[in-house]
């Protein structure tokens, strides 16, 4: 039987006590955590909530105003209850009318206490009822603790330690592995509960096992904790954990699910070594089409075109070999040397992979090729890693040839160097940056009069003009490729190169032609 806690109801029923109901009756199933004791009239902010206050009305007001004043502040206090001591020896006889009357409007719970009763037996019996329902939850706590450890020693594993968790408790519970994929669920459709969570789980993956989260959604309030020993193997999602119990047992069923995720990654140890080995065959320089197609139905990949990935690891090449072979269709990772090297399906978002599980590290991503020319984009793919360790972020082939990569590689500060000084007399005569939008514009239509004058909307002859100029102040011609390449890589040096913010109208610029 779940304990429940001390109430205003159970307060008034304990006889030895003697208290009398008043007013407020629809308080009564406050709940009662402590009780205090104060002739102070302005007691809330000494007051942490569900208390039972206690005064003999020693500075009291039985006045409307005072008595309106008085009920107020104890409310804001959020008071459980407020027991006034009357009768023979005591400054209050009665208790004033208008203080019933304002209890009752407010629904607070208005009890007295005769003379021989003193309010140090009301604490005592509130300390003893609080002191009794706390043995009760732990007691139950333990029982539930034994539970749930005789379900994940068992053979249900994960099943019968979630389902445990949800008799137990009655809070829905999810477990995902370390790429948000549902592992178990019970008490909730697991796979929403996971969707309403994406966001937190997000979050709490940056923080590897330090981290947790939480958030208060429709679908109620939600939990994240990090699974695994060493480093995050999983998730565990709670929805509405929030009774004592659960708090209690939240971190038993932490250390219990993150055991169970250790021993199944263990237990995956001979698959992701038959897939290294898979994954080595395709690599071969002389595979045919038709073995590389078998190699990839064994691993379940029945995509036409793959990219190969490489990704420099700092220190645990084969845990983040592990990570990343569980994030991606086919898990075709492999260890060599301190690079992780991997094939994936071309529509695979490798990009995002790389941000949730390898952030930071250098990474190469080859083209999508043919099955059989896997070995191809793995040596670009791996090729990049040096321009991804410059950069620090990874590297695509499709951008392994453009001007804008290598400039990337650069020093800022040449970059801005080079850029200021075929652009500075544009800087200086055209702060308003007309010549040199009109500039970035005509590059990019490759010197199209026409095309320049419709997309910025003036005549030809002004565009004409502002060329003219442009070439006037930076000494470069229209007319001379080698100039017109020097304009276009100063623009583009500036997107590039600086932070500055009359640097970003450049992003768009691409080389000209002749």
């Amino acid at each position: 039987m779940r304990p429940m806690p001390l109430t205003v109801r159970d307060l008034l029923a304990i006889p030895s006590l003697r208290l009398s109901l008043l007013a407020g009756g629809t308080g009564l199933g406050r709940v009662v955590e402590a009780a205090h004791a104060t002739e102070n009239t302005r007691p809330a902010a000494w007051l942490e909530g569900a208390e039972v206050v206690m005064t003999n009305g020693l500075l009291l007001s039985d006045d409307e105003p005072g008595c309106a004043a008085y009920v107020e502040e104890l409310s804001g206090g959020k008071a459980a209850a407020l027991i006034v001591g009357v009768g023979p020896g005591l400054p209050l006889q009665a208790v004033p009318a208008a203080l019933s009357t304002h209890a009752e409007r407010a629904g607070l719970p208005l009890l007295t206490a005769p003379p021989s009763v003193p309010f140090a037996s009301i604490t005592k019996a509130v300390f003893l009822a609080r002191a009794a329902e706390e043995r009760r939850l732990l007691e139950r706590t333990l029982r539930t603790q034994r539970r749930l450890s005789s379900a994940a020693a068992s053979g249900d594993g994960l099943t019968g330690l979630l389902s445990s968790w949800h008799q137990a408790v009655n809070s829905g519970v999810a477990v995902c592995d370390s790429s948000g994929r549902l592992l178990g669920s019970a008490g909730t459709d697991g796979q929403e509960l996971l969707a309403n969570a994406t966001a937190v789980i997000e979050t709490v993956a940056l923080h590897g096992l330090r981290g947790s989260g939480g958030a208060d959604l429709p679908c109620g309030r939600l939990v994240v904790q990090p699974l695994g020993t060493t480093r995050p193997r999983g998730f565990l999602v709670l929805l509405d954990a929030d009774s004592p119990e659960a708090r209690l047992l939240i971190s038993v069923l932490v250390s219990l699910l993150s055991v169970e995720l250790e021993r199944r990654h263990l237990a995956d140890e001979p698959q992701r070594r038959r897939r290294a080995a898979l994954l080595a065959r395709l690599f071969h320089p002389d595979v045919t089409a038709d073995q590389a197609r078998t190699l990839l139905r064994t691993a379940d990949v029945a995509s036409a075109s793959v990219r190969a990935v490489a990704v420099r690891a700092a220190g645990e090449p084969v845990e983040l070999a592990a990570d990343l072979a569980l994030a991606v269709p086919g898990g075709l990772a492999r260890v060599t040397g301190e690079t992780v090297e991997m094939v994936v399906p071309e529509d695979v978002d490798t990009s995002a992979v790389l941000r949730r599980f390898a952030t930071g590290l250098p990474a190469g991503i080859g083209p999508a090729v043919a099955p059989q020319h896997a070995a191809l984009s793995l040596r670009q793919a791996i090729a990049l890693l040096s321009s991804s360790t410059e950069l620090g972020r990874p590297v695509s082939a499709s951008e392994a040839g453009s001007v804008r990569l290598l400039l990337s590689l650069g020093s800022p500060a040449t970059l801005a160097a080079f850029a200021d000084t075929v652009l500075a007399p544009l800087d200086a005569a055209d702060p308003g940056g007309e010549l040199t939008e009109t500039l970035r514009v005509w590059l990019e239509t490759n010197g199209s009069w026409a095309e320049t004058s419709s997309l910025l909307g003036l005549h030809r002859h002004t565009v004409q003009n502002r060329i003219e100029k442009v070439a006037r102040l930076t000494g470069r011609q229209q007319d001379r490729a080698e100039d017109r390449v020097d304009l276009w890589l100063a623009l583009t040096a500036r997107a590039v190169g600086g932070p500055l913010a009359h640097q970003q109208k450049y992003r768009n610029a691409v080389p000209p032609k002749g």
